[in-house]
């Protein structure tokens, strides 16, 4: 298990559930496999500036609906679209997702994926999108966050999914709480395994949500030169 620090600062969950991404709808419907795949909770965030904004929250609603296809659709477009941001080379790098294999088998792995999740537990899902549920060109830093949303307001799981990416991984290394050749992505599931139990040890001991422990190392990792 990795040991993340007592004195960890950690945002509020009302933070953490606002943080919001701007987006260019303009730039997604073009490369995705058809305009059904756009979850329509997107087109009610509100904008900031040039560009609308989608928080975490609106996720979480897309992510309720995924109890059929099109939900599942939804769920995953809506996860993209978070982490992404507007760049059109970052839109266009998530596009691959969806030119190199069947929509059925993206369909069928995003099922047997969130099948793991709620029939067994995180780890396993992870495990399944890593392995032979594997979506070409979805990361473990994009799949997590699909977990993430498909079970992140569940409380029938031990071990509710957390989002590990880069930034998160360079906090970890930052903190000292994982070895130097920590990977930046690419993780085993039993480094997931790790660092899920270490964020949900962290949280119990201080009374918070998994969620505040993730986003707090997502925060650290953005500071970092």
């Amino acid at each position: 298990m990795i040991v993340l620090p007592h004195d960890l600062d950690l945002p509020d969950r009302d933070t953490v559930l606002g943080q919001a991404i701007p987006f260019d709808r303009a730039r997604w419907i073009p490369v995705l496999p058809d305009a059904t795949w756009w979850p329509a909770e997107l087109d009610s965030s509100p904008l900031a500036g040039k560009w609308p904004r989608v928080d975490r929250r609106t996720v979480f609603g897309i992510a309720r609906k995924a109890d059929t296809a099109e939900g599942r659709r939804h769920l995953l477009v809506g996860a993209l679209v978070w982490g992404t941001g507007t760049k059109a080379r970052s839109v266009d790098r998530r596009a691959q997702i969806f030119l190199h294999i069947p929509t059925a088998d993206i369909d069928a792995r995003l099922d047997a994926a969130l099948a793991a999740l709620r029939e067994r537990e995180a780890t396993e899902a992870y495990r399944a999108f890593n392995n032979n549920q594997h979506i070409p060109y979805l990361g473990a830093a994009f799949f997590t966050k699909v977990l993430y949303f498909a079970g992140g307001e569940s409380p029938a799981l031990p071990h509710r999914p957390v989002i590990l990416d880069s930034v998160v991984s360079r906090a970890l290394k930052d903190l000292e709480t994982v070895h130097a050749d920590w990977p930046k992505n690419g993780w085993t599931t039993e480094q997931y395994r790790q660092y899920l139990a270490g964020v949900h040890d962290c949280a119990q001991k201080r009374g918070v949500q998994p969620e505040q422990v993730e986003a707090a190392l997502f925060f650290h990792g953005k500071q970092l030169p």
